[in-house]
């Protein structure tokens, strides 16, 4: 589990396709209190570490993970954001999360507003009962709070904060964002028979 508040910005340093796809990335982390098998959210996705070293950490992507993220879309020297997993006693500051991504939202617009930044995303139609005004979404790892939403849009306020803090800050309009709905709106949706 997580909490949508990222501890890293990590950068791609190798990419190797195989049977799965090996990705290495750099990190600020303390590897040394990393186990291997530890869960960690690239730009939330929830992934296995399998080796490390100094200054960095590897993972393997399936088939599967790379057809509903944007894993595939890396290349060496992309920036990710990057999240421990809770451990008894954290601060839950954001919402939780699980890391499980639902699939991909797209930047369909952002402009200033004040020293934040608006950004309206559009998501697959499947998707648009989860998301409620004021209700919590993750965006590439990252927990936000949804402003308003629009049939098949919704859009969020990031502040300064955040964008200098993650990898919202240096996105643009038509990237692709892993994104998973909040815990409890699925929930909720399944025990009134929408699911």
């Amino acid at each position: 589990m997580f909490t949508g508040i990222i501890t890293d910005i990590g950068t791609v340093r190798k990419i190797e396709k195989r049977g799965d796809t090996r990705f290495e990335f750099n990190t600020a982390f303390d590897t040394s209190e990393i186990d291997l098998g530890a869960s960690i959210a690239c730009s939330g996705a929830c992934m296995t570490v399998v080796e490390k070293g100094d200054d960095w950490f590897a993972i393997e992507a399936s088939a599967e993970s790379l057809s509903l993220t944007t894993l595939g879309d890396l290349e060496v020297g992309s920036k990710l954001n990057l999240e421990q997993s809770l451990r008894m006693g954290d601060e839950l500051g954001g919402h939780i999360v699980s890391g499980h991504v639902d699939g991909v939202a797209t930047l369909a617009s952002m402009h200033p507003e004040g020293d934040s930044m608006r950004m309206t995303f559009e998501l697959p139609e499947a998707f648009t009962r989860y998301v409620a005004r004021k209700g919590s979404i993750t965006l590439d790892g990252v927990s936000l709070t949804v402003n308003e939403v629009d049939d098949n849009r919704f859009g969020i306020n990031v502040i300064s904060h955040t964008q200098n803090n993650t990898t919202l800050g240096g996105r643009k309009i038509g990237d692709r964002f892993n994104f998973e709905i909040d815990m409890l709106a699925r929930y909720v949706a399944r025990m009134v028979g929408k699911d």
